[in-house]
C-alpha cells in the first residue's frame, strides 16, 4: 500500500501540472472581462448562496401546510373537570 502511494502521488502531481487547466490560469484570457462575466458571476451566486435560502423557504412553506392540514389531535389524558361516565 505504502509503495503504490509512493508511485501514485508523484504520478498525479506530474498529470495535474500538465494540464490544460493549469495553463488556462496562467493565461490573459482567465482574468479577462467579458460580457459574459456578469451571467458568470451569477450563476455562481445562484448555485452557491442562494439556493440553500430558497430551499429555506420551500421547506417552510411546505412544513406550514402540512400543519394547517392535520386534523386537531384529542388528548388521551381524560379532563377531570367533566365527571365520570357510566
Amino acid at each position: 500500500m505504502r509503495r503504490a502511494l509512493c508511485l501514485g502521488a508523484p504520478t498525479l502531481l506530474a498529470w495535474l501540472l500538465a494540464s490544460p487547466a493549469l495553463a488556462s490560469v496562467n493565461s490573459y484570457r482567465f482574468l479577462h472581462v467579458t460580457i459574459d462575466t456578469p451571467w458568470h458571476i451569477f450563476l455562481f451566486l445562484l448555485m452557491g448562496i442562494f439556493a440553500p435560502f430558497i430551499l429555506m423557504v420551500v421547506l417552510m412553506w411546505r412544513n406550514s401546510l402540512r400543519k394547517r392540514a392535520q386534523p386537531e389531535a384529542q388528548p388521551d389524558v381524560p379532563d377531570s373537570s367533566k365527571p365520570p361516565q357510566s
